[in-house]
């Protein structure tokens, strides 16, 4: 089944909204973490999320950045793969954990956030958390406004 759109996507509709949203894009990609963690920690919140637009629009953009087809076919599995660095399975259950606050009492455990501290620094952190909290943004405009993938992001 093929979903229409409910309405245009809200960030297109607001102008504003977009700059914004470019602002963001540009402070986590600054904040020194490789663009290779940054694609994988949006795809899996994206597909947490079920997000087909940012799932689709994800993989594409991964793939085109030179990730393999195994690392892209493994992402929702990534624990049980031998695809990932230490590092970046720290940022992706970092994002797991920022993806699913509800599922636990305590939503990043201290686990998680010592895991990902080690691999990375204080702006590394921040580039990550507020990258996923980004693309936790755009599943939660794309899933509610059933906008499908692909997607032409402009």
């Amino acid at each position: 089944m093929i979903i229409e759109p409910r309405m245009q996507n809200p960030a297109t509709v607001l102008p504003d909204a977009t700059k914004a949203i470019n602002l963001l894009y540009k402070a986590a990609h600054s904040a020194g973490v490789p663009g290779s963690t940054l694609e994988l920690v949006h795809l899996r919140a994206s597909q947490i999320n079920g997000c087909s637009a940012c799932v689709d629009s994800g993989a594409r953009a991964a793939r085109k950045a030179g990730e393999s087809d195994e690392r892209l076919f493994a992402i929702a599995a990534w624990r049980e793969t031998p695809y990932f660095t230490k590092a970046e399975r720290a940022a992706l259950a970092l994002a797991e954990s920022v993806t699913r606050l509800a599922d636990r009492p305590d939503a990043v455990p201290d686990a998680v956030w010592d895991e990902a501290a080690r691999h990375f620094d204080e702006k590394a952190l921040a580039g990550i958390v507020l990258w996923v909290a980004t693309a936790n943004f755009f599943n939660r405009l794309n899933a509610t406004t059933h906008q499908p993938a692909p997607q032409n992001w402009g």
